[in-house]
């Protein structure tokens, strides 16, 4: 518990991360990245607020970055007061954003020359289980870097894996989303295929539900749609999901491999998004399908 915890990003995550930090009795300074509607209990708690990027670092041991994507991450590193200029030798940054590959290894090798170590920590679950500190996070490090970063990050996650070297944990999370994203798209579509045909769509999850098709993403897009109407079950941005299928199709590019799935989930990201659903959740894709295919999914 010494170790001093700088956070840059008290978002939708990063309020529950910052929370558990400070139940677990970790010293913890913060410097908020947008939102300021969050912060009036982690100040109670004793956090302190860091009036720049700079200032968090240089009272910090390890800072934790949890914003949107790497373009964010990039700002905070090479910006005004940015860790890379101000960060001092031997201090530890670990990013939980879901970022690209690419961007995280020049942002790795450029701290390395000050004597910063990266590590990538890139989350699963939802703002619910940051609150509880249930969270999951697949960890790119070494092994000396993992073992320092373990024990603060066993302060809000319920599992976590040591994935490999360097940069893997940003692969991994990327291909996870690859697949979430994919099956969420899939279920929208064939959800919108059996309305226009008239099937009973009750009937169609109570079948799904019982069978090998059914998993938590089923879940999470289907059964508060279809029991209340409600299409915030699966709490994810379709924006941030598409941004992140953006990633995973370029890196599928650069290594190459061809990605017809990964493209096809882009795409009907980039179509709900296009059609006016950016900025609702997941489970919006059914409301996505609707307008495209006048078809009616979702009970109101």
């Amino acid at each position: 518990m010494t170790q001093k915890i700088g956070f840059i990003g008290i978002g939708m995550m990063g309020h529950g991360m910052a929370k558990n930090l400070l139940a677990k009795g970790f010293a913890l300074t913060f410097k908020v990245n947008r939102n300021r509607d969050n912060l009036a209990d982690l100040i109670a708690a004793g956090a302190k607020e860091a009036t720049s990027n700079a200032a968090c670092a240089q009272a910090s041991d390890i800072v934790f970055i949890c914003v949107t994507g790497s373009p964010q991450v990039e700002e905070i590193i090479y910006g005004k007061d940015g860790l890379l200029e101000c960060g001092r030798k031997g201090l530890i940054v670990v990013d939980t954003s879901t970022a690209e590959p690419a961007s995280s290894t020049r942002i790795r090798n450029d701290l390395a020359v000050k004597g910063i170590k990266l590590v990538d920590a890139p989350l699963a679950r939802t703002p619910k289980e940051a609150e509880e500190g249930r969270l999951n996070t697949m960890v790119g490090a070494d092994p000396e870097d993992f073992q320092l970063v373990e024990p603060v990050l066993k302060a809000f996650c319920e599992n976590i894996f040591h994935v490999g070297p360097p940069g893997h944990g940003h692969v991994l999370k990327l291909v996870n989303n690859m697949m979430a994203m994919s099956f969420a798209a899939s279920i929208a579509e064939a959800f919108a295929v059996a309305a226009k045909s008239g099937l009973d769509l009750n009937k169609l999850y109570d079948v799904i539900s019982a069978g090998g098709v059914n998993c938590g993403i089923f879940q999470m897009m289907a059964t508060k749609t279809l029991k209340e109407g409600d299409v915030t079950g699966f709490k994810f941005g379709i924006a941030n999901a598409q941004k992140d299928l953006r990633y995973y199709t370029h890196l599928a590019e650069m290594l190459p491999v061809t990605s017809f799935m990964g493209e096809a989930a882009h795409q009907s990201l980039i179509q709900a998004s296009n059609a006016g659903f950016g900025g609702k959740l997941i489970a919006s894709l059914f409301e996505a399908q609707e307008k495209l295919n006048d078809v009616k999914i979702v009970p109101r």
